[in-house]
């Protein structure tokens, strides 16, 4: 898997158990989150007011995710970004929410 995020697709990239996965805020990707979330608009909000839960932080990281490695589950995401912290998370959140809110 080519993990290198290209910055002018919206991609990041994040580090999950010493291998670096892509996140693309595709327009499947983002509609999955969607259905799941809720409105994309309120999750920016959310997080901008510091109330984005955990579990939303990880769907839509596990929505975005370009490719998924072999025996990745998404509870073995949460467990990576937890383990992390969410320091390491935020840089990520930070590109995939300026996609949702600026588009390419």
């Amino acid at each position: 898997m080519s993990a290198l995020a290209n910055p002018a697709r919206g991609e990041a990239a994040l580090r999950v158990a010493g291998e670096v996965l892509r996140l693309r805020p595709s327009f499947t990707a983002l509609v999955a989150a969607e259905e799941e979330l809720g409105p994309l608009f309120a999750l920016v909000e959310r997080a901008a007011e510091g109330r984005l839960a955990l579990t939303e932080l990880v769907a839509l990281f596990w929505h975005c995710l370009a490719e998924r490695p072999e025996g990745l589950t998404r509870e073995g995401l949460g467990e990576a970004v937890a383990s992390a912290g969410l320091a390491a998370a935020t840089p990520v959140l930070r590109v995939l929410l300026g996609q949702i809110l600026a588009g390419r």
